[in-house]
């Protein structure tokens, strides 16, 4: 299966559901800290690759927008969408970045979430968000800068901090990206969250390989990070549990 193509992959789909939830209040930070680079009162948000869901009905939760769409190519990713994360105030459609199923000028806040990556033409997509958005709009693209691959994930499986060296953009490619649609740099962070409260459940989650990169291992590579996880998980108990921390960096856009 194609790199493009590997999230209609129903199993990986479901993985990815339960592999990537966060604790409440950590997705609450999450969701506020996106919804405060807009000043417009109930805002219009969309969320391109939106994956299971999880952020959309967290803005819809959180942020109080007059309206929350989802997009995302795969059919498989929304049926989870629509499974786990239904809301009222949010609606999930199918379609690419580069050609996004939505009217010129409808929105406040476009959210990319760990996708920006996956996105085959960047520039083009990022021409369509400033078609979609009003002007003054903002993207916030939450992802981690090629410059920066410092995840827990990388300490059990150094080779994926090589794979995804070749394939996640700097903080450079990506202003360079959204130049040439008219985007200026409003403002780069980076934020830390708790994502699960110990590292034995952080192993658990991680054993349906909840994530596309891990499909680039062989079943040996995997096992063998999963059994050094899972060594550290049971010296954990002796010491008592340590909330794991993932950090994602953020960059904010100013459509034209």
């Amino acid at each position: 299966m194609t790199r493009d193509r590997v999230y209609d992959d129903d199993r990986l789909a479901g993985a990815y559901q339960r592999g990537n939830e966060m604790p409440e209040a950590s997705l609450r930070d999450w969701t506020r800290l996106i919804g405060s680079f807009t000043d417009r009162p109930a805002p219009a948000i969309v969320e391109v690759g939106a994956g299971t869901g999880m952020f959309c009905a967290a803005a819809a939760r959180w942020l109080a927008p007059s309206t929350v769409v989802g997009v995302d190519r795969s059919a498989a990713m929304l049926a989870e969408a629509v499974r786990h994360h239904s809301h009222p105030g949010v609606g999930y459609l199918r379609g690419d970045a580069e050609a996004l199923p939505l009217r010129s000028g409808a929105f406040d806040l476009a959210l990319l979430s760990r996708v920006v990556h996956h996105l085959p033409d960047r520039p083009r997509a990022a021409r369509e968000l400033a078609r979609v958005l009003r002007p003054g709009g903002v993207v916030v693209v939450r992802t981690t800068f090629r410059e920066r691959l410092d995840a827990l994930v990388y300490d059990y499986w150094p080779r994926l901090r090589e794979l995804d060296r070749e394939r996640f953009p700097s903080a450079d490619d990506l202003v360079g990206d959204f130049a040439g649609a008219g985007f200026t740099v409003l403002k780069v962070t980076s934020f830390a969250r708790p994502v699960t409260e110990d590292l034995r459940t952080y192993h658990a989650r991680l054993t349906a390989r909840p994530q596309s990169k891990f499909g680039r291992l062989s079943p040996a590579e995997f096992e063998d990070g999963l059994d050094h996880l899972a060594a550290d998980a049971r010296r954990e108990r002796a010491t008592g549990p340590v909330p794991v921390d993932e950090r994602y960096d953020l960059m904010v856009l100013t459509a034209p």
